[in-house]
Parts: C-alpha cells; structure tokens; sequence
C-alpha cells in the first residue's frame, strides 16, 4: 500500500476552532487552505472605500478576520508568528475547488447536521478519491453525516476531535465511520500522536466520545452534589484543583471560560442521544443553572458566571463569587477542611486520593459521593464507548487536564474500597469489576518489565498497552534502573550505556543536590558509559536554581559559601559543554533561569514543542550567573559578521535578559538565541522526548564524540559598554526604570562588554564567569535585591523597587 503524507490540509470553517486548528498545522510545518463562507452584506468600512460584495477583500473578510483574530489572542494558538504564512485563506464559493491538491480536509462548521451535509455534498465534487476526509464534530453521530456520499468518501471518512485549543489540549478522538478502511483509523491515529504531538484516543461513535461524556457527568454530577451539600462555588473550585492533579481553574472557573451554554448544549446532547444511560438523569440541568442561561450569566464571554470581575469603591479589581442558594453574588470566602490539611505533607498527587476517602468532615463526604459515582459510571462504560479501560483515562488525561484518569485514581484507592464507597452511596459497579476480583486480579493496572499493563475485560487477562515501545516512561522504570540518588535527583540507567539525571526536587529546583547527581552522572558516563541525558518527565522542567537557599545566605552574610555555590553551579554547568561524553537536555514546560543557562552549554536540546524558556533572573534582581550572560555574550561573538552588527545583536541579547524575556514555545526559543539551528531540535509529542534523545546519543556516539576545547570570546569593550550605559540612564530618566534596574541593568552590561576595556578584545570564558560571579555577589547584599527575592518567595510574582 502506498505510504500516505501529508503535505497540504483544507480546513473548512475558520471559527475559534477551524483556525485553531488550522495553525496547529501550520505550526508542524503543513501547508493549510483555511476556507469559509462569503459574507452577504457589506460593513460600514467596506461601505465607505465604496467596496462591492464581489471584491476579494469582502468575499474573504469572514475567514481573514477569524484567522486573524485568533493570531491575536492570548495564548498564541502558534509557535511563531512567522508560521502564520503557511495558511492561505479563501472562500467556499471562489476557492473550493483547491481542495482537489489536499491531502486531508477536515470540516469544522458549525454543528447542524444539514450545514455539514451541504458541506460535504460540496466538497464531493473537487476531492480526489483517497483523500482524508474528516469532520470535528462533538456528537453528531457518523451514520447521518455518512447520508447521500460516495462508497470512496465514506472508506476515508472518520471523525477527528480536537479539543479547544488545538495547539494546547492534546487530547485528539478518532472515531472511524462504519465504512472507515482500517489503513485510515491506524493513520489518523499515528498522525496525531506523532505529528501532531497528541494522545490519540480510539473512540467509539458514541454521544459525546468518551472525553466529554465522562467529563460533562463527572461536572453534571457534581452540580447535584453541590446542592445537596450546600458546597458554596470557592470550596469546590479548592476541592477539585491542583489538590487532584487538575488544572488551577479546578471546575466553575472552568465553565467560565469554555462557557456555561457550551457546557449545557453537550449535556443536552448526552441527554437527548444516550436515553439507556443509567444516570441519564445526572444529566438534567439543575434549577440554578437554568436561571444563569436565562440571565445570560455564560462566563467570561458574558462578563459573568459563577464568578465576576468589579471594581470595588476603592477602584480596585475585584473577584466576586455567585452564591449558588441565592444567585447573587458576593466577597470570596476563605475555605479550610481538616481533611485538605491532612494531605499538605503527601507530596504525589497519585497518593492523596485514600487520605481524601477517608476524610471525616465535609470535604471526605464530598470526595466518597464525586469519586464513588465517577467510578460506577466509568465502568459502565465499557464496552459502550471504548473496549479497553486504558482510552478512558487517556482521554481525561489529555482533555481535561488531569493528572491521573478515573481507572488509576481507583487504583490508588483500592479496587475493593472504591467498590465499598459506591455501594454506601447507592451505586454498584458494572459486574466485570467483581469477575475481575474473582479472578485474584485487585488492580486495574500493573508494571511488568518496564511496561504498563491493563485489564483486558474480555480476555481477563493483562494486557500490555500498546504503543509503548515508542516512548521512554521513567515513572514505569525508575525503580528497576536507577544506579544513583539523591534527595534531589536520581540517576537512571536507559540501556546503551545511555544515563539520565532527573531532577526530583521542589518544583525541579536546582540546588546542592542536583548539581551533584549531574557531576555523578558525567563521572559516571566518563568511566563506564557512554551520554548523558538531564532529562525529567514533570509538568515544567524547572523552574531554575535555589532561590531560597541563595536567600537564606544572603540574608546570613554567608558571602564565602554564596561564592562557592555560584561557582560550583558555573562549573557544572560548564562541564556539560566540556566533558569526554555526549550531554544532552530535554527541556519541557517552564525552563527557567539555570535550566535554560544548563540548556545552552548541552551538545545538543531536545525540546518539547510546549518549552517555555529564557533567563529570568532580572525579575528577581539579579543576573544569570550560572554562565547564562556569557553564553549570550559568547554567542553573538561566534558569528561571522563585522563589529557594528554584533553590536545590534549584542544589544538584542542584552535586552532579551534585562526584560527577562520568555519563549512562548520551543520554536520562538531559535529566535531568541536559547536554542540553536542545525544543532538543538524539536518534538512535538513529549512523550518521545526521552526516546528520541537517546536515539540521538548514541548516534553522536557511533559518529565519533569528540570532547569540545576551550574558545576564546571577542568582547567589544568601551564601544559596548557605552552604548548600555547610554540605554539604562535613558531607560531611567524615562521612569521605565527605577534606579535599582539601572544598577542591575548596568553590571549586565558590563558583563556582556566584557568590562571597560578599551578596544575590541579576546577573552577566556572563565574571563566573563568570573564577571559574572562578581555581579551577582555584589547584588545579593544589595537591600532591594534581597527584597524582591524575599517578595518573589511569597508571592511568586516579581516585585519593581
């Protein structure tokens, strides 16, 4: 069979959702034709430059303001602004017949059944056979799009849902038609977890899927609760937040921000086409949600839902909660449950979920009815939306945010006391569950060999889950291969003599600890293996190094000690650029400060796509001192171009650090300097992340690894050194600049001139490290640098002094 690319996709319909997923295309590099309908009236602006509804500019007003609006908002549904030439924009009257050059068209009008009829009857006369068609609607059912098309249609046809928004939720349903080809289901499925970097969930065509019809009970139960309980909108959200693994916005901030109809107009869905549910009345919209619609109370497209943003009589911005008995809303109230303070020492969220069972006050009673309902419903639902238990969780996992799916989180409550908790709230488990007891099998999951396993209901067996065998899970081998730890970190052995350091302290922090298990792991490689990989699977990589611990010597007068630290980070950072082995990085999430100075001096950067990184020290008073400010320095230095010019990229890479600048993705990081063409690369899906840095190990490897020598660094002295003194004093008295911004701003300066040397000059490296141990040493005894550590700390936020 011939091998399918994709080379060019037609997205017709340029809504919220067509053009989001139109640049998540476009982000992997896929040229994209976004199509859309005609306007039928002029706008007063059109009026007035006396345009007709026949000129260009009109016909495509709809689809080129929708893109453009969506390349505006915040956050980017793109990598880099510049991808946005990648999709090219026409109409469904002028333009259609393009289709016929794509490869795969998706329809993402708007969700009537007769709209996306019509739609597809025309896009009938411009596809050629074979090619992908396929459609992103949430519910309605396969069979009645299937009406009235061609037998070649119908073989390529499936249902592609992705959840909003495209680029960010990784969660990709693929649901085949009755006459799908199997060859199309296996692609699609390929193609989103590869290319497009999603969990690719198999669903069957069912109300909802699987993601929103476990996920709109799981909220719809719980409005029912909330009532019974008398639960107010802030002891929910402090319930079902970050405690569970789950997004900060937890449940009503939610349904703010993805709208209450939204929410309702699925729920009536689930309703209207699932009438053998056995909770089909969870699914009845409670009385106070009704009287929201009616008030058009939808959330943040409104203005208002279960929260409101005011301002107060003192003029200042206020959040106000709605009082669910009174629909009125009022002041946030403190919330505080004995059974959450019990938890603040269990540090997995995997772990907090028996303590919360078990709970004696409201927030257990809460826990034992949301979790016993969610587990009866769950096994309810095989084998009506999905065969295997593992899909359930995944699509939790990937669309709504969740830690950990509803299948594991019974786990981590015990099979047999999940089924106790349902039965003294009045449900009974689906009876796979007791045959799967009976068979001395008392979880749903296991690790064997380094794999993950499930409980496979027809077979009765465990299974192991597929695609695996793509990725490197370091929470399924961790225990078997690790050759090192510390309190800090570990050190595990990935087979090839290929080792990884992973961070496992406080948010992935960079202290004491870490810097010596990634000494360990290059003495290591150096002596008996082969690469290094520093390498972790958190949320964020790291949020960079010790703030506290700097602090805490600082405000001690530990001057001697905070030398040595400072140095002895300088110097591990420098080792990953000069050792005998291969070191690389797979940096992911928030990769801040001396996580991304560690990133600039490894071989070679396998970021995620999702890499959130940049120097951002400033923020906090002080300067990249763990050789970030080098770095830069020494990167404008490497390129080949006159003094003049490196002078305006030294000022850029100046300015980058001094506004503590951050790339929003890992492809915006080329542009600022952190990461570098032809050396540092891309994944989409970070869950090959692991598996493909080590793939690239031991290539460098075979290839010959050479330890890389010393350079020395053309420093442009005076000449530089002006023009930042110049800047910063401008910067000041312009009071964009307070005078402690020009103090840091100007050792920074000094740092990246290379000092006050008279004429252009080659330096060592260990020239400018020792600037830069110099700046940051003089500016931790500084008064208000120490205050903004002190208020970053607390706060977590940066403070201007």
């Amino acid at each position: 069979m011939k091998k399918r690319r994709i080379k060019k996709v037609a997205v017709i319909g340029s809504g919220i959702m067509g053009s989001g997923i139109a640049c998540h295309f476009a982000n992997i590099g896929v040229e994209v034709l976004l199509l859309d309908i005609i306007p039928r009236e002029l706008t007063a602006a059109e009026q007035a430059k006396k345009l007709s509804l026949e000129d260009e500019t009109v016909r495509n007003r709809l689809v080129n303001d929708s893109l453009k609006n969506a390349l505006k908002s915040k956050p980017s549904p793109i990598y880099d602004q510049s991808f946005a030439s990648r999709i090219t924009t026409g109409n469904l009257e002028d333009d259609l017949h393009k289709i016929k050059d794509a490869d795969w068209i998706i329809e993402v009008v708007v969700e009537r059944l007769d709209i996306k009829k019509q739609v597809f009857e025309s896009i009938e006369k411009y596809r050629k056979d074979g090619t992908l068609i396929t459609s992103n609607t949430s519910g309605i059912p396969i069979k009645f799009m299937n009406e009235g098309r061609s037998e070649d249609f119908q073989k390529h046809f499936a249902v592609t849902h992705f959840f909003n928004p495209p680029r960010y939720l990784k969660l990709f349903e693929v649901v085949p038609g009755p006459a799908c080809e199997k060859e199309v289901t296996e692609f699609l499925m390929d193609y989103g977890q590869k290319f497009l970097g999603k969990t690719a969930v198999l669903a069957k065509d069912t109300p909802a899927f699987i993601g929103n019809r476990i996920g709109i009970f799981g909220i719809m139960s719980l409005f029912h609760i909330v009532k019974e309980m008398g639960l107010t909108v802030e002891e929910v959200d402090k319930l079902t937040g970050p405690l569970l693994g789950r997004p900060k916005s937890a449940t009503f901030r939610t349904i703010d921000v993805v709208g209450l109809d939204t929410l309702v107009h699925t729920a009536n869905g689930v309703a209207q086409n699932a009438a053998n549910d056995e909770m089909h009345d969870t699914f009845k919209i409670p009385d106070f949600v009704n009287t929201m619609l009616e008030n058009n109370w939808l959330g943040s497209k409104t203005g208002q839902g279960f929260y409101k943003k005011t301002t107060n009589s003192k003029g200042k911005s206020e959040i106000l909660v709605l009082d669910l008995d009174t629909l009125e809303y009022r002041a946030s109230k403190k919330v505080n449950f004995a059974t959450l303070n019990n938890t603040k020492t269990v540090e997995k969220v995997i772990d907090r979920f028996k303590v919360l069972v078990d709970g004696k006050d409201k927030a257990g009673e809460f826990y034992k009815k949301t979790l016993s309902a969610l587990f009866a419903y769950v096994s309810n639902r095989i084998p009506e939306i999905s065969d295997e238990l593992y899909r359930i969780d995944d699509a939790m996992k990937a669309g709504f945010g969740w830690e950990h799916g509803p299948f594991q989180i019974w786990d981590a409550v015990g099979v047999k006391k999940g089924i106790e908790l349902m039965k003294d709230e009045g449900f009974e488990p689906n009876p796979w569950v007791s045959e799967m007891l009976d068979k001395g099998r008392d979880s749903f999951y296991s690790i064997e060999n380094g794999s993950l396993n499930y409980y496979d209901i027809p077979s009765g067996k465990e299974l192991k889950i597929p695609g695996q065998d793509a990725f490197i899970i370091l929470d399924n081998i961790r225990d078997a291969k690790t050759i090192w730890k510390n309190s800090e970190a570990s050190i595990q052995h990935l087979g090839d003599g290929i080792l990884n350091v992973e961070f496992q302290s406080k948010m992935n922090t960079i202290g004491s600890g870490v810097l010596q298990a990634i000494n360990k792991g290059i003495d290591l490689a150096e002596q008996d293996y082969e690469a290094v990989i520093i390498g972790n699977q958190a949320a964020n990589f790291s949020v960079g190094a010790n703030l506290a611990m700097a602090f805490m010597l600082a405000i001690e007068q530990e001057y001697d000690e905070l030398e040595m630290a400072t140095r002895m980070f300088q110097n591990t950072v420098m080792r990953l650029r000069y050792s005998s082995v291969p070191t690389l990085i797979t940096p992911r999430g928030m990769t801040f400060g001396g996580a991304c100075e560690m990133g600039l001096h490894a071989d070679k950067i396998v970021a995620a796509a999702e890499t959130y990184t940049g120097l951002v020290e400033f923020g906090v008073g002080i300067i990249p001192a763990g050789a970030g400010t080098k770095e830069m320095t020494k990167r404008v230095s490497d390129q080949w171009i006159k003094d003049d010019v490196k002078l305006n990229r030294l000022r850029d890479a100046f300015i980058n650090i001094a506004m503590a600048k951050v790339a929003t993705s890992a492809e915006e990081a080329f542009g600022m300097g952190y990461f570098q063409k032809g050396k540092d690369m891309v994944v989409v899906n970070a869950e090959r992340q692991l598996a493909t840095a080590k793939r690239y190990a031991i290539q460098m490897v075979e290839d010959g690894y050479t330890q890389p020598s010393p350079q020395q660094v053309k420093v442009l002295g005076q000449q530089a050194l002006g023009m930042f003194l110049v800047g910063t004093d401008s910067l000041q008295k312009g009071r964009y600049a307070s005078e402690h911004d020009k103090k840091i701003a100007n050792k920074l300066g000094y740092i990246m001139a290379g000092g006050d040397l008279s004429e252009p000059t080659l330096v060592s490296e260990q020239y400018l490290l020792d600037l830069e141990r110099e700046a940051i040493l003089s500016l931790l005894t500084e008064r208000k640098t120490l205050e903004r550590i002190e208020h970053t700390l607390k706060t977590g936020k940066p403070l201007r002094n």
